[in-house]
């Protein structure tokens, strides 16, 4: 069956919905204490759970504002109808849609669409990964102090979040680190060579299912954030890299998770849990 193909084909379908949503720059309101929705989230995933449904009726359905449909296929389709909504809440263009099917717990084919820039990234387990129909591939830098990366945070709890110590040791250490408010294009980044590693803590498996996949795809390297296998549905945190920073990232990780410092932060003297 042609999953790839029809995922792509209902994130685009989904994404020209948003993208007119945004030129309304429609309001948004809040969802538990923090995260922010909108109607855009909503009437996102109403067309892609019943796009799915139509084409793959007897699969599961994730998806992040609770419209999915629950099964005991071995597929699960991880969806995340908006990725970016604060972004796109306050009229800032990093959005995207973003659909990861798994089957018997291995990613087998993944999308991410931006509607903004009109690109689409696709992977399909050992078919390799690509950008608008063009093979993709992973950076080559090869240190750490060479390279450029991305990160994020909760809404809200930024700096109450260990990741504040991770941002600032990785900086001082690297070209920068960028925070753009879409894991799953961040994803999309390092998969295509723009970005040289990702990492991120607390992660929903809808933000990161069908990324981690275009990265793998592209030659790169996936694991959480202490070198131990990733699982979608499960892991705490992410490491997704170019393969040749993976060692040196993970050997730096260790370091900030047992509270040693390179680089002392003004005023900060708490350590990372």
């Amino acid at each position: 069956m042609h999953f790839l193909e029809t995922a792509a084909e209902i994130a685009r379908e989904a994404g020209a919905l948003l993208a007119t949503a945004f030129e309304r720059r429609i309001g948004y309101e809040t969802k538990g204490k923090f995260d922010l929705v909108t109607e855009a989230d909503r009437a996102s995933e109403k067309l892609i759970v019943e796009r799915l449904r139509s084409h793959f009726p007897a699969h599961e359905i994730v998806a992040e504002e609770g419209g999915g449909y629950q099964s005991a296929s071995e597929y699960r389709w991880y969806v995340d109808p908006l990725d970016g909504t604060t972004n796109f809440a306050h009229s800032f263009p990093t959005f995207n849609v973003t659909l990861g099917l798994e089957r018997a717990g291995e990613m087998v084919a993944g999308v991410v669409f931006d509607p903004v820039r009109q690109e689409i990234f696709t992977a399909e387990r050992g078919a390799g990964a690509y950008l608008n129909n063009r093979r993709m591939h992973v950076s080559q830098i090869k240190r750490l102090n060479d390279s450029l990366s991305s990160t994020g945070f909760p809404s809200r709890k930024r700096n109450h979040n260990a990741n504040i110590h991770f941002y600032y040791q990785l900086a001082m250490a690297s070209h920068g680190v960028r925070r753009t408010g879409s894991a799953a294009l961040d994803l999309a980044y390092v998969a295509c060579g723009r970005l040289d590693f990702f990492w991120e803590f607390g992660l929903k498996p809808w933000d990161m299912a069908a990324g981690t996949l275009l990265v793998a795809e592209a030659g790169g390297r996936v694991s959480d954030m202490k070198g131990q296998p990733h699982v979608v549905a499960s892991s705490e945190h992410l490491l997704a890299d170019n393969g040749s920073l993976h060692d040196e990232v993970l050997a730096m990780f260790a370091e900030i998770f047992r509270g040693e410092f390179r680089s002392v932060m003004p005023g900060v003297e708490a350590v990372a849990g």
